[in-house]
């Protein structure tokens, strides 16, 4: 399933200025990080304020990592956050007791069943697809083989792993996915902080693959 226009969402981010630099130049989404051994962690605080910042129309995503019940209500009571991702072995139960859009990560290999992952989380609102490791569970800066993405998937894709403006523009002529996620590969090097040079040539990669898209129908 896909669309003529991907939407594009930026994770990670750590700061009121940043993320209004960011929502400003053209994204869908931000995402805020909830989970406490990633350095792009953010405060409920923080959170807070970014959330309450935001234009209209640019959605806060919150992601989390195998979080207890009373961690998601708890953030949800300060933050109000639009959707919530989930990084973790969160079953679909779990996925659906907060009454928030949700989207489900997944670490593609050649193990990975994608269309049976699917069908397990039925209720979820897309599938965030992102790169194995054994280390992390997300923001590696690695991608992962396209090819192992299946044409027959019936969800919405959020393509993540390894994104930056110089492939992201192939990742959605091979993929077609609805959005893309991205967080290191439009940072410098200070983890947390988006390089917004690296955020505008991003977003305009990703709109010269949807022209292209275009010019085909």
């Amino acid at each position: 399933m896909n669309n003529n226009v991907t939407a594009i969402k930026i994770c990670g981010l750590t700061s009121v200025e940043n993320a209004l630099e960011v929502a400003q130049s053209g994204v869908s989404a931000i995402g805020l990080i909830f989970y406490p051994e990633s350095p792009r962690n953010v405060s409920l605080d923080i959170a807070k304020n970014i959330v309450e910042s935001l234009p209209p129309f640019v959605s806060a995503v919150g992601l989390f990592v195998d979080p207890s019940l009373d961690e998601v209500f708890r953030t949800l009571e300060s933050v109000d956050l639009h959707v919530l991702q989930f990084h973790g072995e969160e079953s679909s139960d779990f996925c659906s007791k907060f009454k928030k859009p949700y989207l489900k990560a997944t670490h593609v290999s050649a193990e990975v069943d994608l269309v049976e992952y699917a069908k397990a989380y039925k209720e979820a609102s897309g599938l965030l697809l992102d790169t194995f490791s054994e280390k992390v569970r997300g923001g590696t800066g690695d991608t992962f083989d396209w090819n192992l993405v299946p044409t027959e998937l019936d969800v919405p894709i959020v393509l993540a792993g390894g994104l930056r403006p110089n492939n992201v523009s192939a990742a959605i002529d091979r993929v077609r996915p609805w959005a893309v996620d991205v967080s290191s590969g439009v940072e410098g090097t200070q983890k947390g902080v988006k390089d917004l040079a690296l955020v505008r040539d991003f977003i305009g990669e990703v709109k010269n693959a949807d022209a292209r898209r275009f010019t085909k129908l």
